[in-house]
């Protein structure tokens, strides 16, 4: 795989030789249970894969690359370039403005570019009608594009679905900027419809079999589907592909949920006709770091910490993950661990941050889960490790841990 050049501040010297090793022992990644790392009164249990993905490098080598090429020039980024503050506020530092906020609030007017500004494409992609006022300004929205390679397959992807006259069910959140993206790119040539979840595909399910009627389905999808959306033409033929960072499975089980909605509807000998088998369209960072998830949720721990952006939404599905074994505790830096007793962090149920005391557990060893998002770099996991590392005596030599771990991964 392509090797990236993103600033040494990103990187962590520790992880990295982690990582160097964990591959060289298991190239073919097939292996998703965790590093042990045992420093004495707390242990660590790190997982397989976690950390920038390589949309998000990629993402991040043109960003600085267009800041050091173009000296003097404004440079404006269309939004977050991926959903980390550090990386978005390391960018800011350099004189980058940004045009929007994550929900597509315009901060700066159109009416204020000219031709020859700089303006970034995020790694979520953008719309077609962005790309048209870009090019209207006289600014190519293409030579500065961080557009992750993944995303444009599953717009790819939605482009044949829609020449074959399928319809395209996006499995996204409606909000993101790449489902949103997604959703511009695939309305050019089919017709489509955003659900969330397996609740809406059930949904979903019964107005295609005609178990709700189509007064329910724009109701309940109001403004998530495209122009002109007809119930009983367009739910005909479909075909799902997702927002990348989604969970793999949850999209794997809302395809198959659907395939067989249209099996029951049309029958085995018509399904070809019907159902388009889209599986190709999975983001396989996403996919990895969720797999790894669970080889963590393998091992006993007293509690998980995951790091990243709060408006991730790939770190948001680990921690939701989590969660749903042991206490989990969503933060975005080391400086969310205030002390042993008290810890800032997101909560998943109110989308807010909060403080929760007496989060440690008073025992020995003190096990802990430790994980990231795809957005998130590696530097701010090893700093939340050696912020945890403080909390206490006689902990054993980092070099030491690494050379045990190196050893075992020979």
């Amino acid at each position: 795989m392509k090797k990236f050049n993103i600033p040494g501040f990103y990187r962590s010297s520790f992880i990295t030789k982690i990582k160097e090793a964990r591959n060289l022992k298991d190239p073919r990644k097939v292996d998703f249970s965790p590093t042990l790392l045992d420093f004495g009164p707390i242990r660590f249990y790190l997982a397989r894969h976690f950390g920038f993905c390589y949309g998000v490098e990629n993402a991040i080598e043109i960003s600085y690359k267009t800041v050091e090429e173009n000296p003097g020039k404004r440079i404006f980024l269309l939004s977050e370039i991926i959903h980390n503050p550090g990386v978005n506020n390391e960018l800011m530092n350099r004189g980058v403005k940004f045009l929007m906020d994550a929900a597509g609030r315009q901060l700066i007017s159109w009416d204020e570019l000219n031709k020859d500004d700089i303006v970034i494409i995020p790694a979520f992609g953008t719309t077609i009608e962005i790309q048209n006022r870009l090019n209207e300004i006289g600014i190519n929205p293409y030579k500065y594009s961080t557009t992750c390679p993944f995303v444009e397959k599953v717009w790819n992807r939605s482009h044949q679905l829609g020449e074959n006259k399928y319809t395209v069910i996006v499995h996204g959140k409606h909000y993101h900027e790449e489902t949103r993206a997604t959703f511009s790119h695939s309305i050019r040539n089919a017709h489509v419809v955003i659900i969330k979840n397996i609740e809406e595909a059930q949904f979903l399910s019964s107005i295609i079999l005609s178990q709700k009627d189509k007064e329910e389905f724009y109701s309940f999808f109001k403004g998530k589907y495209s122009d002109g959306f007809d119930v009983k033409r367009d739910l005909d033929r479909i075909g799902v592909v997702n927002q990348t960072t989604m969970l793999a499975s949850e999209t794997q089980a809302i395809a198959e949920y659907l395939k067989n909605t249209m099996l029951k509807k049309f029958g085995e000998a018509e399904l070809i006709e019907h159902f388009a088998d889209t599986k190709d369209t999975l983001c396989y960072a996403t996919n990895e770091n969720q797999e790894a998830t669970y080889g963590l949720l393998k091992k006993d721990a007293d509690f998980a910490i995951v790091v990243g952006g709060y408006n991730s939404s790939n770190t948001l599905h680990i921690a939701e993950l989590c969660e749903r074994k042991l206490k989990t505790y969503f933060i975005s830096s080391a400086q969310k661990i205030i002390t042993k007793k008290e810890i800032n962090h997101f909560n998943l149920n109110e989308k807010v941050e909060i403080l929760t005391k007496n989060y440690f557990p008073a025992k020995n060893p003190v096990n802990v889960i430790l994980t990231s998002g795809a957005s998130c770099p590696d530097a701010i996991v090893d700093e939340v490790l050696q912020r945890l590392l403080t909390f206490f005596d006689n902990t054993k030599n980092i070099d030491k841990i690494l050379e045990k771990v190196l050893g075992d991964n020979l």
